[in-house]
């Protein structure tokens, strides 16, 4: 291994927490790149852990006798075995020089926000803790991959876009997220693209331009129709949608989305969206858009919509016959509802 400066000497140990994929690569990618800068010549393993032995790992972690570095990029580190979780805390105590270990665990499980008792000698939960907090303990460089918010999903989109060399509008931001969702790999890709395409200056224009087709056949077009009171295009961006295949709960869940948001939005009544966005726990071109679908809603039909929305997702889940129908009747009832008792 060619000699390093202290400021080049990559991290022994690293721990990746969370679950969301592309968070979970980049992440890892980081670790292995920073040992390569180290040593261009380092060898690389990925590991899940339920094909690995107390002795397979220990090999892999041990000094070569070459002095060749190596790194080590372990899986699925919550299902650990309890041989394999103690060698691990054994380890990262005292890290082998020219190893780099990178320990990937999907984090303790949600339960709002409070963590199930441990109990001795079981498996999951309890074992994977003691694992990610030995890690944390001994001093592993810790990179978060969990799953991101509204507002965080947005703050991705804009790093993404200035890391391309582009800027985006807060239009433009409501948009794509619209248009794309909510998954990381396609928003990166989509904001790389537009940065690219547009020049650098990412304007609604440019998202409708270039995401035109995807953005009709989304759950969100039908949502975003319905609760506008645009029958006809919720039905017709509806048929085009399950005709492309989109999902009939993935449809559900953004009609039920753009309901709760207006609900949510109204009951707070008229503001500042930047102010209110703290409050509502939500991003403030979400809130600037819903204050705007809002009109010509009252207190009675917001409550009808959300039974009707309620409903349905126990129908796309099962309790309907055809989900298809279940999802045109729930945008009509969304639709009627929304000239209900004004306020």
């Amino acid at each position: 291994m060619s000699p390093a400066s202290a400021s080049e000497v990559p991290a022994p140990v690293h721990l990746v927490v969370g679950d969301e994929a592309l968070l979970v690569e980049r992440a890892v990618a980081r670790a292995i790149a920073a040992a390569r800068e180290a040593d261009p010549a380092v060898e690389v393993a990925h590991l899940p852990v339920g094909e690995v032995t107390a002795g397979v790992l220990g090999e892999l972690v041990s000094p070569s006798l070459f002095a060749e570095s190596r790194v080590v990029v372990l899986e699925n580190a919550h299902d650990a075995s309890a041989e394999v979780t103690t060698l691990l805390l054994d380890y990262a105590k005292a890290p082998s020089e020219g190893v780099t270990l990178v320990v990937v665990h999907r984090g303790p499980p949600k339960s709002g926000g409070r963590r199930p008792a441990k109990k001795s000698g079981g498996k999951g939960g309890g074992k994977g803790d003691a694992l990610l907090e030995g890690l944390r303990s001994a001093g592993a460089t810790e990179s978060p991959a969990t799953g991101l918010s509204d507002d965080q999903r947005a703050d991705f989109v804009r790093a993404e876009v200035r890391q391309a060399g582009g800027r985006i509008t807060g239009d433009a931001l409501g948009l794509l997220m619209d248009a794309v969702g909510s998954d990381l790999r396609e928003l990166a890709a989509a904001a790389s693209q537009l940065a690219s395409d547009s020049g650098g200056q990412v304007d609604a224009d440019a998202v409708r331009r270039f995401h035109r087709g995807r953005a009709e056949v989304t759950g969100f077009a039908v949502a975003e129709r319905a609760i506008t009171g645009d029958r006809a295009g919720a039905l017709e961006a509806l048929r085009w949608a399950l005709e492309t295949g989109v999902a009939h709960v993935l449809v559900a869940d953004a009609l039920a989305d753009a309901v709760r948001t207006v609900a949510r939005v109204s009951a707070a009544g008229r503001g500042d969206p930047y102010a209110m966005a703290s409050a509502l726990k939500m991003p403030p071109w979400k809130v600037r858009k819903a204050q705007g679908q809002a009109r010509g809603w009252g207190a009675d039909g917001l409550t009808r919509a959300m039974g009707v929305v309620a409903d349905l997702n126990a129908d796309v889940k099962g309790a309907a016959a055809d989900p298809s129908y279940a999802l045109e009747h729930a945008v009509q009832e969304v639709v009627a509802a929304r000239g209900t008792s004004r306020r």
